[in-house]
């Protein structure tokens, strides 16, 4: 008895399918198995590492200001945004420096985005100005060889 396939691809089709689902399955064995070993080993770091904020309630002692040269050099929230508050946690009553994000700044970060995008505005405008003065000329030259020619 003979095969049906006289097309090649019709006859590979099944395995086709077959390798393509055992190689989805192989990739979502690994992204699902690294997302819950790295899962298991983050947790085991955050209970070390975590400051007490994170873990407990907390009161605020000192409200966002901006670091000093010293708290700069020593004080590692300092880093992260160069604002700092002074955070008193209620069960361990331990102080802690957690990075702040301040008004002053974020008024002059919005202010600087503005200008960015007012600055790329008007260079965006000129560029497009500039491309349909050529156009324009472009078929203005193109009508005159036209009316030229006949």
């Amino acid at each position: 008895m003979e095969s049906d396939c006289r097309i090649p691809m019709s006859c590979l089709r099944p395995r086709v399918l077959v390798l393509h689902a055992v190689f989805w399955g192989l990739v979502c064995l690994r992204v699902f198995g690294a997302a819950l070993l790295g899962e298991e080993k983050t947790t085991v770091t955050k209970a070390v590492n975590m400051p007490c904020w994170q873990l407990e309630e907390f009161v605020v002692a000192t409200e966002c200001t901006l670091c000093t040269a010293f708290q700069t050099k020593t004080v590692t929230a300092c880093t992260q945004t160069g604002y700092v508050e002074r955070i008193n946690c209620t069960k361990s009553n331990k102080d802690e420096y957690k990075s702040c994000r301040s008004s002053v700044m974020e008024e002059h970060l919005f202010w600087k985005f503005e200008g960015v995008v007012l600055g790329l505005t008007v260079v965006f405008a000129l560029v497009v100005i500039g491309r349909q003065r050529s156009l324009d000329r472009q078929a203005s030259e193109k009508v005159r060889r036209q009316i030229e020619s006949i």
